[in-house]
């Protein structure tokens, strides 16, 4: 038997310390951000916490003996402080569905076991957008039918109440007005726009809904700035209080989750910026510096004894030097991603209608950032944006590419929308079958195989056929 022997040479990349901990912060979402910046100002001396009082335009500077570059002129401050940033933060939970996480909260009211029971029956009658769409006489009907006990529809209105109580704010609405008149009585009316707001919705609805403006300026009496802050301030309101808790996030690991982006939408123009909630502004204390400087002889030499304290508050200031950088880095790159994701998917971000998502693959947003692959996954993994119509987690907006009969390429969020439209629609009596809902597809002209629709089938979280079948 012959043996050849051949010299395999590969090449293994090895992080460094610092491209680990660089990883790490990328990874962060903003409410661990917060922690971890704190934390390295507990262990590392030379950094403190910046007084917004104090001059911006300060620099630091360095002997060059200490360090062969100046010292970064970034600060890790973020300078998109908003009128919002005082709020509290939003609940979101992608561990429990939205029915499982209400029931959780209507544990802890003090309900008798019959009122929970048919509590319950009504937030399993939620829909996906958060809101009650079955009418009192009809939820009646079906709670003595199915739990066997009678109920008036004036008792339903009044546990309706209490589910209008629970997080997130709007949440049972039957309507669009009462959805957003319900996070409107959420929030403290302290100020005259708030108030504004809250009489725009109760009282000139139907005018508001069809923009007649100048008519409703007239009559409310205010001027035009004074009416757009109150419109400003309903557009930040979620006409789906759902959307908060279906994108995403994990109530074991973050029960609250505050955004890492917000982004507005007004006049067809985008303004987008990263949430700069409890951050702290971090900057390297002077007072070691001196402390080097003082150590030092004016010919520029230093004592044998103060060589040891300069190496140690040397090393301290470069690791801090360090981090102030990277929190800089972690800022550039989660806004570049940021944006050209936004720049690739702006018919979807003016509305937040999902048929609008185009095919987007993280090596979409990869080649246009420059960044590689990896890193726009840890960007998009755990972070979420606040638009005017809810909170998004960055990830669900990334979903393959199907062809149609015409050769148009669409997302598979379409066809998820057009199978969870049929499956609404559907005769619970004879639901669809997954080959049923393939020849569906397939005569509206999406190529799709029966195993495709099973899988996203799943992934809505729709059982098979047989397990929707109701009498």
């Amino acid at each position: 038997m012959a043996i050849s022997q051949r010299q395999i040479q590969s090449q293994q990349q090895t992080l460094s310390p610092q491209q680990i901990q660089m990883i790490k912060l990328l990874e962060l979402p903003i409410t661990q951000l917060e922690q971890r910046i704190k934390q390295e100002i507990e262990e590392n001396i030379v950094l403190e916490e910046e007084s917004h009082s104090q001059d911006d335009d300060e620099q630091l500077s360095v002997e060059e003996y200490i360090s062969d570059d100046d010292t970064p002129s970034y600060k890790s401050r973020i300078n998109n402080f908003s009128k919002d940033d005082k709020e509290r933060p939003i609940n979101i939970t992608g561990g429990l569905s939205i029915q499982e996480y209400l029931a959780e909260q209507l544990g802890y009211r003090n309900l008798s076991e019959r009122e929970y029971k048919i509590t319950l029956f009504m937030v399993g009658s939620i829909d996906e957008d958060g809101y009650l769409r079955r009418d009192m006489e009809s939820l009646s009907d079906d709670i003595l039918f199915s739990l066997g006990i009678d109920v008036m529809p004036a008792e339903l209105e009044q546990l309706l109440g209490i589910i209008h109580q629970l997080e997130p704010a709007g949440i049972g609405a039957r309507n669009l007005q009462e959805c957003l008149l319900l996070q409107m009585h959420d929030r403290t009316m302290d100020t005259p726009t708030k108030r504004l707001a809250k009489k725009i919705l109760s009282s000139h609805f139907e005018e508001f809904t069809k923009k007649h403006y100048e008519k409703l300026i007239s009559r409310l009496g205010v001027s035009e700035e004074e009416f757009r802050d109150a419109i400003d301030e309903i557009r930040h309101l979620s006409p789906k209080p759902a959307n908060l808790y279906s994108e995403g996030g994990s109530l074991d690991v973050a029960p609250y989750v505050i955004p890492d982006f917000r982004l507005d939408y007004h006049d067809g123009q985008f303004d987008l910026s990263l949430t700069s909630y409890n951050i702290p502004d971090v900057k390297i204390n002077r007072r070691y510096v001196d402390m080097i400087r003082d150590m030092v002889s004016p010919n520029g030499t230093i004592s044998d004894k103060d060589k040891e304290a300069i190496q140690f508050v040397k090393s301290k200031i470069d690791s801090a030097k360090w981090f102030i950088s990277a929190i800089k880095q972690r800022h550039d790159t989660l806004m570049r991603t940021m944006q050209e994701i936004l720049n690739f998917q702006k018919e979807y971000f003016k509305d937040g209608d999902k048929s609008h998502l185009r095919p987007m693959i993280l090596k979409d947003i990869a080649d246009r950032t420059g960044l590689d692959v990896s890193t726009i996954s840890r960007v998009v993994n755990s972070k979420y944006v606040q638009t005017h119509f809810g909170i998004i987690l960055l990830k669900t907006l990334f979903s393959e590419a199907m062809q149609t009969e015409s050769g148009e390429i669409v997302s598979s969020y379409e066809i998820k929308n057009i199978l969870q439209e049929c499956i609404n629609e559907e005769d619970k009596r004879h639901p669809l079958t997954d080959e049923t809902l393939m020849n569906i597809l397939n005569d509206k002209g999406y190529c799709i195989a029966r195993r495709t629709v099973a899988k996203y089938r799943e992934m809505l979280d729709i059982p098979v056929a047989r397990l929707r079948k109701q009498i």
